[in-house]
């Protein structure tokens, strides 16, 4: 998937160069670190006196209650470190960006406190969503351009919820968004892309230093404010990936294999629960690839690690197809779909609860 501005806006964002400075997106990743590792343990502290906790319940696989509020640590990262070595020639659709992710975070804080209604979430979704859309970043899969628009709102809200549904054991979502960040940041540093390289750095360093506290055993959430932010800035820059040495007849693959995890466990999730007769986007449930790893007999930890192995495999096969000819990339696009489809077969075998 790639990026594009309307006709006559200013020049895209997405900045081709020969060679990528790393220095400013290695310091960007160390300062999102930094400050997510200080901030983390004053929300934590903090979440219980605002009334910020998510307490256990059977369809949860924590025991203690445990403090929310860990996604603000990873706004305030990702923030900061943008304002200290971001650069400022990116400003119209940084706004957009910005802006867009803001409001899903600040719409899942609501979420946590008071657990909003499902069609109030996706409207929200689908605003920011419009909101990036009219900043000029926007999916550029088909010819025509208004056909390009409900490919992007489905691609931005899909993601979005796919990091939210992935939130569902200690470190998972966390560790997965990191991988696909620092995937992001290695895809952006090949074409030359500050932006995208920004944004991904900053992205990285901000899980990185909140999974020091949220790896299992969890000491706060990110809570829905913290996931669905990360899955908007993850959708937003698979969208703004561009590759000018190859063709997008095969670079639409490399963002939805870089993400292929969260996608693969929302689709499971989906056919599982429409298979039993149950709403997909209501009924909650132990029924993700993770609660059915550890039903075949993983712990939560060495699930969430076989997870990490699947993103970080998927992603290097992301790097090669963004080199690979045409037939190179469909003959591997269409293995990963076969095991893909073996897998969501496999793993439906496993009894879930719902």
């Amino acid at each position: 998937m790639r990026g594009a501005a309307p006709p006559g806006s200013a020049p895209s964002l997405n900045v081709n160069m020969s060679t990528l400075n790393l220095l400013p997106l290695v310091l960007i990743a160390l300062s999102a670190l930094l400050v997510a590792a200080g901030t983390t343990p004053v929300f934590r502290r903090l979440a219980p006196r605002l009334g910020w906790v998510d307490r256990p319940s059977s369809r949860k696989v924590h025991r203690v209650p445990t403090p929310l509020l860990g996604g603000l640590a990873i706004y305030l990262a990702f923030v900061v470190a943008l304002v200290l070595f971001g650069d400022r020639f990116y400003v119209r659709q940084m706004v957009g960006i910005f802006v867009g992710a803001t409001v899903v975070s600040l719409m899942g804080l609501w979420d946590d406190r008071r657990h909003l209604a499902v069609g109030v979430k996706l409207a929200v979704q689908v605003g920011a969503a419009i909101l990036l859309i009219a900043t000029g970043v926007q999916v550029q899969t088909f010819r025509t351009p208004w056909l390009n628009i409900p490919v992007t709102l489905l691609w931005m809200v899909g993601i979005t919820n796919a990091l939210n549904l992935l939130d569902n054991m200690d470190g998972l979502a966390g560790g997965v968004a990191a991988i696909a960040a620092g995937h992001f940041t290695l895809l952006a540093a090949m074409s030359g892309q500050y932006l995208v390289g920004a944004l991904a750095a900053a992205l990285l360093g901000a899980c990185l230093g909140f999974l020091l506290y949220n790896f299992n055993p969890a000491r706060i959430f990110m809570g829905d404010s913290g996931s669905l932010f990360l899955g908007f800035l993850l959708a937003a820059l698979g969208i703004k990936l561009r590759f000018p040495e190859n063709i997008p007849a095969v670079t639409w693959m490399v963002p939805v294999l870089v993400l292929a995890v969260p996608i693969f466990d929302t689709v499971l999730v989906f056919i599982s629960r429409l298979r039993r007769g149950l709403n997909p986007l209501t009924t909650p449930g132990k029924d993700h690839v993770s609660h059915r790893l550890v039903r075949m007999g993983l712990t939560q930890r060495e699930a969430v690690m076989a997870l990490y192995l699947a993103a970080g495999v998927t992603g290097e096969l992301a790097l090669f197809v963004a080199q690979a000819d045409k037939l190179t990339g469909y003959v591997l696009g269409g293995l990963v779909a076969l095991f893909g489809l073996w897998a969501l077969w496999h793993l439906e075998q496993v009894h879930v609860s719902a």
